[in-house]
């Protein structure tokens, strides 16, 4: 809880998973990479509960050995290759109002991003709760800026943005892409 504000994390792992089978529980230095996700949603001082949506009995079973929640198992039309991330979240939070569980906040946290810690987490939880916003996504800056790209239109090369004279490196905007590690 953070400034009477309750929190939920929330962590999608899905079984089926087609391009690297049973990814959310591979092993990452000897331990399952859910893990790393549940142990930092635990860590934060503002989190209240960590929920794990899964299809998977065995997600599942890993989860709850590292501390996570799973009230709810996520039904099968939400676990396929075609399912969305906002559909899965919807059902968690209606499936936890249902047993009397609301909350002011959700902090969506993938488990394919071990690297984020604790200290990301609050930080983010505190911008968006002392700047008043609606919503927040965690993002890193492109290597590769956009302003420099090119496409092939008709065997020519064209610019992808608009742009008067050359530009210098160090001149460019900066740019962002997600980087999937919070979304709130």
């Amino acid at each position: 809880m953070y400034k009477k504000k309750k929190i939920l994390a929330l962590i999608p792992a899905r079984g089926g998973s087609k391009q690297i089978i049973n990814k959310n529980i591979k092993l990452l230095c000897g331990k399952p990479l859910i893990s790393y996700t549940i142990e930092a949603a635990l860590a934060s001082d503002y989190i209240d509960d960590v929920v794990i949506s899964t299809d998977s009995d065995l997600i599942a079973e890993i989860s709850l050995k590292y501390g996570g929640q799973v009230p709810f198992m996520r039904p099968k039309e939400l676990a396929g290759d075609e399912s969305k991330t906002i559909d899965v979240a919807i059902h968690a939070i209606n499936a936890l109002i249902k047993m009397g569980r609301n909350y002011d906040y959700l902090v969506l946290l993938q488990p394919t991003s071990p690297l984020r810690t604790k200290d990301d987490i609050d930080s983010a939880i505190k911008i968006i709760i002392d700047g008043d916003i609606s919503s927040l996504v965690s993002v890193r800056e492109v290597k590769e800026n956009p302003a420099l790209m090119r496409t092939i239109e008709n065997n020519k090369l064209k610019n992808i943005m608009d742009f008067n004279g050359s530009l210098r490196r160090q001149d460019l905007p900066k740019y962002y892409i997600f980087n999937g590690a919070i979304y709130i």
